[in-house]
């Protein structure tokens, strides 16, 4: 079981599924809504996730793409694809315990920020497709 919430702690989730991949992002769209160069990411069947306590707020950021926000905070929580209906990303940052979940590749390398090098020797993605696209 993997637990988390956001900064305020208004809102709270609990993972019961298996960690089916894990990311950093380095889309435009992930580093403006949460303000940072990069945003770590893990992935869950949606069953294996759910919200204990707090509502969290949600926003359409593209037409096929849902995020939950913390209300009071602003805490970016998760990512919700149409395109992956049965999946959902979580904020690894967002954990209590974030190393237990470390990445496994860099994803939307083409869209890094010049400044930002990677050095860790994880694979790296010029797309979001991480068998390489």
């Amino acid at each position: 079981m993997l637990t988390g919430g956001c900064f305020c702690g208004q809102v709270r989730y609990e993972v019961s599924a298996p960690v089916a991949d894990s990311t950093v992002c380095h889309c435009v769209d992930c580093r403006r809504v949460a303000g940072a160069a990069f945003v770590p990411w893990f992935t869950v069947e949606r069953a294996g996730f759910r919200f204990v306590r707090g509502e969290p707020r949600m926003l359409a950021s593209s037409a096929k793409v849902v995020r939950a926000f913390c209300p009071a905070c602003g805490t970016h929580l998760t990512y919700q694809s149409a395109d992956f209906p049965d999946e959902i990303d979580i904020s690894t940052c967002s954990l209590d315990a974030p190393e237990r979940v470390p990445p496994r590749h860099h994803t939307w390398t083409a869209q890094k920020l010049p400044w930002v090098n990677l050095s860790d020797g994880l694979p790296q993605y010029r797309g979001g497709d991480s068998s390489g696209g």
